[in-house]
């Protein structure tokens, strides 16, 4: 992810501590936020496999960006993982203000 999206996620969200096992995301609700991983490792379950993703990743943007805005995979910390979410109303905020950012974002996470 682009260090200056990374940045500028991390300035309107919340630090927070995520227990390992933990679902920070279930398939088929609505997204209301997203994750930016400061430490640890989060397991994406997705229809096409597992991938795990550590520090400096995204995960949950996907459901912000699209039309219906469902989760399309279920994530879990596979252990103690440090996290910034970052709100919908944020990110939306964000993309509003700055389409450029919108479109690194999106082009990001294809």
């Amino acid at each position: 992810m682009d260090a200056e999206i990374l940045r500028r996620l991390e300035e309107c969200g919340t630090e927070t501590r995520i227990p390992a096992g933990q679902v920070l995301i279930e398939r088929g609700q609505h997204g209301a936020g997203l994750f930016v991983i400061l430490d640890g490792t989060v397991v994406v379950e997705a229809p096409d496999g597992e991938f795990e993703f550590g520090p400096g990743s995204v995960v949950g943007e996907r459901a912000l960006l699209s039309p219906d805005g469902t989760r399309a995979a279920r994530v879990r910390a596979a252990g103690d993982v440090r996290v910034i979410a970052v709100g919908r109303a944020d990110v939306e905020r964000l993309c509003a203000a700055d389409a450029a950012f919108a479109q690194r974002l999106a082009e990001a996470t294809a």
